[in-house]
């Protein structure tokens, strides 16, 4: 891994999809991912990161999936199996408990809201990139849900743009640990500049 070195005006926090259905008792997709979040202490290190970031004066960006509507994958040509179940779910449906933001991730002033991504990528048919590049950030640190789905899929993004990417072990979760290890473990590495945990971001982001 390379240097930690993070400057407040290049860096950039993504939060991705920090849903009520994902975050919270009672969430549609909580109860598969509650086992795994419960041991990496998932609510607090995500806490810590964003509180970190604001108080280093790093802007945060909530990088949010696609809010269900009715009609949405209706009639579409290629719909990928977590679309289907999304359609099914009605995950994160709009104007509903499930696809409003945990309680503890409320937007604040100043954070950039990104488009909503249809996808994995919080990159893909979104502003992320134009929104990054107009507000100076060349490092990404990539949190939320989930570590082998959009989590992976946006910091590959990132780095196929030419972002420093940073992942964050303990700030992410998914259905199981065998996910997890393949999405720090195994594809990580193949991408991400730093993977770090919690308490490794938060030494690297105080001021040297």
């Amino acid at each position: 891994m390379t240097e930690l070195a993070y400057d407040p005006a290049r860096t950039g926090l993504l939060l991705v999809d920090p849903y009520n259905d994902f975050l919270s008792d009672g969430g549609k997709l909580f109860p598969l991912l509650s086992n795994v979040a419960r041991e990496v202490n998932l609510l607090d290190n995500l806490r810590s990161c964003v509180a970190t970031a604001r108080a280093q004066g790093i802007q945060v960006f909530y990088v949010p999936h696609r809010r269900w509507q009715p009609g949405d994958y209706d009639h579409w040509d290629h719909p990928n199996p977590t679309q289907r179940l999304i359609q099914q779910r009605h995950t994160f449906a709009k104007g509903t408990w499930g696809g409003e933001w945990h309680p503890d991730f409320v937007p604040q002033d100043g954070d950039v809201i990104v488009q909503e991504h249809w996808g994995q990528s919080g990159f893909a048919n979104t502003d992320l990139d134009f929104q990054l590049k107009q507000q100076g950030v060349s490092h990404v640190i990539v949190v939320g849900l989930l570590a082998n789905t959009c989590i992976e899929s946006t910091a590959r993004f990132a780095m196929e743009l030419g972002y420093h990417v940073t992942l964050v072990r303990d700030a992410t979760a998914a259905f199981s640990q065998e996910m997890m290890h393949a999405a720090h473990t195994l594809n990580g590495p193949t991408y991400a500049h730093n993977i770090l945990d919690t308490a490794g971001l938060l030494q690297a982001l105080q001021p040297h």
